[in-house]
This record gives structure tokens, sequence and C-alpha cells, in this order.
């Protein structure tokens, strides 16, 4: 029997139908959308700032992010607020209302032929019984040097 000190925690996710899991140690909160002030000659994945509990937060679209046409919010509609280091973003997903422990050993590297911008902002692929979790690397998602600005 796996040993609970062989999981880790995840809030999970669904982008274009398909379920991503953070670790919810880089979670410090996640919200409705609500007001999302656009910021001027920013990347198209960014949506603009956020106002929440006394904070200025980017908010990013996190379909647009991976290259996947944007949609209208609704009631589903979230902002799951991450934090690396000093540096704290909004990503705006389809849905989020679950969190799991995955152990380790479900979680496998991403397979080879996913390479380029896709492949980089996974860590891994966990299977729990017939669901397929794509686990986000964080720090890759963050990370944007080298991103054109429109102008």
């Amino acid at each position: 029997m796996p040993d609970d000190k062989d999981k880790e925690n995840y809030i999970l996710f669904k982008l274009v139908g398909t379920t991503y899991g953070i670790k919810s140690d880089d979670v410090s909160q996640m919200e409705m959308v609500e007001h999302i002030t656009p910021v001027p000659n920013a990347p198209d994945f960014v949506e603009g700032l956020v106002f929440l509990r006394g904070e200025v937060i980017p908010a990013i679209n996190l379909r647009a992010r991976f290259g996947f046409e944007k949609i209208e919010y609704d009631i589903k509609t979230r902002i799951i607020i991450v934090q690396k280091g000093e540096r704290k973003v909004g990503l705006i997903v389809d849905n989020a209302r679950e969190f799991v422990a995955i152990p380790g050993e479900v979680i496998k590297p991403p397979p080879e032929t996913i390479s380029g911008l896709s492949g980089q902002y996974l860590q891994g692929v966990a299977t729990m019984g017939d669901r397929l979790i794509l686990i986000l690397n964080i720090e890759k998602v963050l990370n944007f040097t080298n991103i054109k600005t429109s102008v």
C-alpha cells in the first residue's frame, strides 16, 4: 500500500476539456473572474490586471498562453492565483473545483514527442483510474522571456 508521504496535493482545473494539475503549494487562492483592467501593448495572453484582496495581480489567459482559442468567461471560469518566489500571477482557466492527492508513482515524464512550446509547460502526466492529468511546470508557464508584444 502506498505511503501518504509519497503523495502531493494538486489543484485540478479544466482547459479545453483537458484536466491539468498545479501543486497546491504553488496556489495561494482561487476566485471567480470579475473585473480585469486591460494593459496596453501586453502579449495577447495577458488579459490585464486584477485587484484581489488588496493586491494588483497580472491575469494570464491560460487558453491563449497555450495557443488555444479564447472564449467568453462564464460562471465556471476561475482565476487561480499562483506564486513562485516573488512572482504572483493569476491564471484564468475554464473551471477549477477539485483538490486531489496524487501518488508520485502515477506521474510519468511527458512523452518526448510533445516538444516545443506545449511540452515545455508540462512537468509530467498522471494517470488516475481512467483519468489523464497533465501536471504543469509552473515556472515554465510563468516564464515570459522571449515573448513578443503586439504594438
